[in-house]
Parts: structure tokens; C-alpha cells; sequence
């Protein structure tokens, strides 16, 4: 299971570049596998705060995807970042807060970064978050996968 945030900063998210494979260089959302004996919120947590250096306030979850080429599930949970005093941890090379307008949509390193960034803006215009989930089949294509859970 791969965990990680969107921690938010007023309008801003932050994004960390990558200093690892795969997708070095890339920008994604804090997040990481899950440890033994650990809860979801609390590997969610552990991963912001060793990539980016962030301490946040969780929220709720917000994205659940099954990754199925890759046998794996990711799932992010909506973040408040208590405080401005975050750096990049050892897996990162800058971590940056962003406006909708400035995410690099092109350098993102995952789908399912990708994904949770659009429904997280789609959701902040509606002024209501839902959680949504999916299976994710390919790499190309989401079509017909995400639908949030009424």
C-alpha cells in the first residue's frame, strides 16, 4: 500500500521533485509504502514528514486507487500544513507549493498523483470533497474508472 497527502497551504499544494527511481526529476505528492504495524493516517503522516519535511493535519481520505499492473493500492488523504518550516528529505530534491495554475501537469510522476491533483481542484470549485476511488488499468487511460462513492 502506498501512502501519502495533498498538503494544503491556503491555495497552495505542495509537490516534491523526486530525487529517486522511478521517475527521478518528476514532481509528486508526498507519499510512500506502508510499514508494518502502521496505520494508514500514521504511514501517510511519516511519509509527508520524510519527504518534505512537512508537518501537517490530516484529513479525511481522498483518493483510493487499486493499482492493479503494479500490485498495488494508493490512497491520499486531504492535509493541512500546520506551518511553513518544511525541506526536502532524502528522497526529494526541492519540495515547493503550487497554485492550481502553476502544478507542472507534464513533470507530474504518477497517474495517480495526477488524478488526485484534478479531483482535488475539481472538488475545491464545488466547495464540497467526496472520496473517490477506482481501479486504474493502464497507464493511458482512467476512462470510466474514479467515480466517487455516493
Amino acid at each position: 500500500m502506498v501512502l501519502g497527502t495533498i498538503p494544503v497551504w491556503q491555495n497552495q499544494v505542495m509537490l516534491c521533485r523526486r530525487a529517486i527511481e522511478p521517475r527521478h526529476g518528476f514532481w509528486t505528492l508526498p507519499a510512500g509504502f506502508m510499514e508494518i504495524n502502521e496505520s494508514t493516517h500514521q504511514g501517510a503522516m511519516r511519509e509527508t514528514l520524510e519527504e518534505a519535511g512537512a508537518r501537517v493535519r490530516l484529513g479525511p481520505p481522498f483518493t483510493i486507487f487499486d493499482v492493479q499492473r503494479a500490485q498495488q493500492v494508493h490512497m491520499f488523504f486531504r492535509a493541512e500544513l500546520l506551518d511553513l518550516d518544511y525541506a526536502a528529505g532524502p528522497e526529494s530534491l526541492e519540495v515547493r507549493l503550487f497554485t492550481e495554475e502553476e502544478i507542472p501537469w507534464d513533470d507530474l510522476a504518477f497517474l495517480t498523483v495526477s488524478k488526485t491533483l484534478k479531483l482535488f481542484f475539481e472538488d475545491r470549485k464545488k466547495g464540497q470533497y467526496r472520496l473517490h476511488s477506482g481501479d486504474l488499468y493502464d497507464a493511458v487511460s482512467w476512462a470510466g474508472a474514479f467515480e466517487p462513492m455516493q
